[in-house]
């Protein structure tokens, strides 16, 4: 009899103890993402958006996750810290969502995660390549590609290696972003026994690069760290152009988007960016990843970018932990899970990701890809190790 009791007192519990996980019902599990639909990345941030639901729509058409739905929140920052927080917020304490996933910016991110971790809400696989991402360790936050610094550090010293430049300059945004570029390249000239002949920096919106590029140019620069993201990679190359200068540009995998060839054309043949995943056209080697570009087009009208990539990727490594995780889905389940969590490499070509209790970062390592005949192709192999 006693056993029949205790028995029915964890079945009474178990329900109980499940409602009091935030955005975990019966029958959904509610994500949210913070992006820039009305600022200056807007054009990154629609086909991320893009890229989640359609794998959103992908993964409830089989069935869920362990008979739960997803449900994703969408949020616009407009790229504005303040807004960001205001986001955070509303995505928290309104909306109850269970985790976010995929919020990209790094100033962004870095101004809403004091509210994400005050609420236990895991923070998942960011759009930033910023350290502070994953470092230092904290239970709640995980992200999963190559930080910008070390991005950075692996390109520029490839780079100069390879070619044998002997002044090496920086342009970059002057924020949390574009420091994070501006050292990596730093730290990499430091292993060379070298240092930035020149750095100039821009404000988060400009357009015009004349002033920066002529100091660059006078500076006898051979080749430039670019702590830049899409429309600010372009004008700076065109400015460039104007002037008759014709160094090396070399970027992050922030400006590793085939935006960059659509806008600049020509001009911006011989682009240099350090490259987590494949930029996916539609005469794609792989079967798979032109079949995902045609239902993509198919679906939104449009030709899919390598951030619809990014945003299908992010929500198919979260379906996949939480999948694993069981269906007494927790914050506490789910980190548990995440800490010792491996996926193999994807379609796109992005690296294998691995989590585990001392490394919250799922890859450390980048290749660099190059615009050649105004479309994106890997140049190396992976460069860190």
């Amino acid at each position: 009899m006693k056993k029949v009791v205790l028995a029915a007192l964890s079945l009474a519990i178990a329900p109980f103890a499940l409602a009091q996980t935030q955005g975990v019902s019966d029958d959904e599990i509610l994500l949210g993402t913070a992006q820039d639909l009305s600022g200056p990345i807007v054009s990154l941030s629609k086909p991320v958006v893009n890229g989640m639901l359609m794998r959103v729509e992908e993964i409830n058409a089989a069935g869920g996750i362990h008979g739960r739905k997803l449900r994703l929140v969408v949020e616009d920052h407009g790229y504005d810290p303040k807004k960001a927080v205001l986001a955070a917020q509303k995505m928290t304490q309104r909306d109850k969502i269970f985790a976010t996933v995929g919020s990209i910016g790094t100033p962004t991110a870095l101004a809403a995660m004091p509210i994400y971790e005050e609420k236990s809400i895991p923070h998942l696989f960011p759009l930033t390549g910023a350290r502070q991402m994953f470092e230092p360790v904290h239970r709640l936050k995980y992200a999963s590609v190559a930080p910008y610094y070390e991005q950075m550090r692996a390109a520029v010293k490839y780079l100069v290696k390879a070619k044998g430049y002997k002044k090496v300059c920086t342009l970059y945004q002057d924020d949390d972003f574009g420091l994070e570029v501006m050292r990596g390249g730093e730290a990499a000239l430091k292993d060379l026994g070298m240092q930035y002949a020149e750095r100039t920096t821009y404000k988060r919106g400009a357009t015009d690069f004349s002033s920066q590029v002529s100091k660059m140019k006078t500076a006898g620069c051979e080749v430039v760290v670019m702590g830049t993201i899409v429309r600010e990679t372009v004008g700076t190359m065109a400015a460039a152009r104007k002037l008759g200068w014709e160094p090396a540009f070399v970027g992050s995998n922030a400006s590793h988007f085939d935006t960059i060839h659509k806008l600049g054309k020509a001009l911006t043949n011989g682009f240099y960016a350090a490259c987590t995943a494949n930029v996916p056209y539609a005469d794609d080697p792989n079967k798979a990843v032109r079949d995902w570009f045609s239902a993509y087009k198919a679906k939104y009208g449009e030709d899919p970018t390598i951030m619809a990539a990014y945003g299908y990727q992010i929500i198919s490594a979260f379906a996949g932990v939480a999948q694993k995780a069981g269906r007494n889905l927790t914050v506490d389940t789910l980190v548990s899970t995440l800490e010792s969590y491996s996926q193999p490499a994807d379609m796109f070509g992005a690296d294998e990701l691995k989590f585990s209790k001392t490394s919250h970062l799922g890859s450390d390592r980048a290749r660099l890809c190059q615009i050649q005949n105004e479309r994106w192709v890997p140049v190396s192999e992976y460069l860190i190790q």
